[in-house]
């Protein structure tokens, strides 16, 4: 596996692994949530939304993405935000290919970022991630490399 920057001739390989790898969120995030905001959230579907954003993130100058390649594959991506104002770079998006997930691509990526940022002049380092069951795997991977978890309650209701 080798990370290299993004370029545009991979975004549909990026687009398609992020609905794979964000279908079980998606789903737990529904049964965490108020189905009337979760619809509210979500109109047209998650995928039109999350396949918007990543696209967004991806062609965005203010982020840097870089993706996993096995072979010549795409099997992962991330992308960092720097807010030099705060010194912190912040893990925006990140993703991998069910298919290759739990082979430490997701960690490999991630210190990949946490390297860059430092190279960049970063102190601090911040993901944000849910506390549903789907986030689980995330959250696992971020208290591996060594993040604290900052206790925020979010809530939602229709109105």
């Amino acid at each position: 596996m080798r990370i290299e920057p993004y370029e545009h001739n991979r975004l549909n390989a990026i687009k398609s692994l992020s609905v794979s790898a964000w279908a079980p969120v998606f789903d737990s995030l529904e049964k965490a949530m108020d189905s009337d905001v979760y619809r509210l959230f979500y109109p047209d579907g998650w995928r039109v939304s999350q396949l918007s954003a990543v696209e967004s993130v991806c062609t965005s100058a203010d982020n840097h993405v870089w993706v996993a390649l096995e072979s010549d594959s795409t099997v992962g991506f991330i992308a960092v935000k720097l807010h030099l104002e705060d010194s912190m770079g912040e893990i925006y998006m990140i993703a991998v290919d069910p298919d290759y997930q739990r082979r430490g691509i997701g960690a490999a990526l991630t210190q990949f970022a946490l390297d860059w940022m430092k190279e960049k002049g970063m102190s601090i380092a911040m993901v944000e991630t849910g506390g549903d069951s789907g986030h689980a795997p995330a959250r696992c991977t971020y208290e591996k490399m060594g993040f604290g978890l900052l206790p925020i309650a979010r809530y939602f209701k229709k109105l």
